[in-house]
């Protein structure tokens, strides 16, 4: 019996020994999965500054965009002025050429506003597609983390059960 009693509580002994080392490792795993927890955190929170960025992006371009449109307005306005100043005053052929030179520089003026808002606009819809992408992986990120907060909360469930039983 004596004998017997010394193999179970050797047996014991080294069962409680791995219990410990796989209890220790389950603490190493918890402070990763916590270290890794706060890191998803953080770039949660950079997520959402960034989110803010582009949002704050979005504001500039579209109010660059309303100026750039009232300069082009502002733009034609003075091209039809002059369109209608040249046909009035066709008494010197000069006066002509100088109107023609400025309705073609700002001819040229406009092609060049033109191009800024669609530019503005490539800009702003660029934009806009990287704000939903941040959404998205912002979305991925919390169900990775709602994931692993469940798994680490069953593991140690399960270590204290397994604990308590032992």
């Amino acid at each position: 019996d004596r004998d017997t009693d010394k193999k179970r509580i050797k047996e014991l002994v080294e069962e409680n020994m791995v219990l410990e080392i796989a209890q220790k490792q389950s603490m190493n795993e918890s402070a990763h999965l916590g270290w890794e927890l706060e890191q998803l955190s953080k770039s949660t929170d950079l997520a959402d500054s960034e989110k803010s960025f582009v949002f704050e992006l979005n504001e500039c371009a579209s109010s660059r965009i309303l100026k750039l449109e009232k300069d082009n307005q502002s733009l034609q306005n003075t091209i039809q002025e002059l369109r209608d100043a040249s046909l009035t005053s066709r008494e010197s052929s000069l006066k002509f050429d100088e109107l023609e030179k400025e309705n073609q520089q700002l001819s040229k003026k406009i092609e060049k506003l033109q191009n800024e808002i669609e530019k503005e606009k490539q800009s702003n819809q660029d934009l806009e597609t990287l704000s939903e992408e941040l959404i998205k992986d912002k979305k991925q990120l919390q169900v990775v983390v709602e994931t692993l907060k469940a798994d680490k909360d069953r593991q140690i469930k399960d270590l204290k059960q397994e604990n308590d039983h032992l």
